[in-house]
């Protein structure tokens, strides 16, 4: 049985730091593409970053050089540290897999079809 699970939520203070960590479990070992996403009540969708199979990883623009992400200690597992955590950054976020194919490069990763998605675990940044 295929599972996404996100765990690390939680509410810090503004300039305070969080790491969340995402496990897929059940997908055979080959090419894949793991992201993060986010989503506040009143905006769309935002990937984050991602990380696939050869190492390759993207931050994007918003929030790159507060956030960081690389691969836990075992295939399929990821990791997004936080820091300098600002309120615009509370949001919920959501870990996803595409588990056939590692990503494209930079923001277009974001745009693949992701076949496995996490519940999402809630982040809140106070000011």
């Amino acid at each position: 049985q295929v599972r996404v699970t996100e765990s690390g939520g939680g509410s810090v203070q503004a300039g305070g730091s969080l790491t969340l960590s995402c496990v897929a479990s059940g997908y055979a070992v080959g090419a894949y593409c793991m992201a993060w996403f986010r989503q506040s009540p009143r905006k769309e969708r935002e990937g984050v970053a991602t990380f696939d199979n050869e190492g390759r990883m993207y931050i994007a623009e918003s929030v790159k050089g507060r956030f960081a992400v690389s691969q836990d200690n075992d295939v399929y597992t990821l990791a997004l540290r936080m820091n300098n955590l600002r309120p615009e950054d509370t949001a919920m976020y959501y870990c996803a897999i595409d588990s056939e194919d590692d990503c494209w490069p930079g923001a277009r990763a974001f745009e693949k079809h992701f076949n496995g998605w996490g519940q999402g675990t809630q982040v809140t940044v106070s000011s």
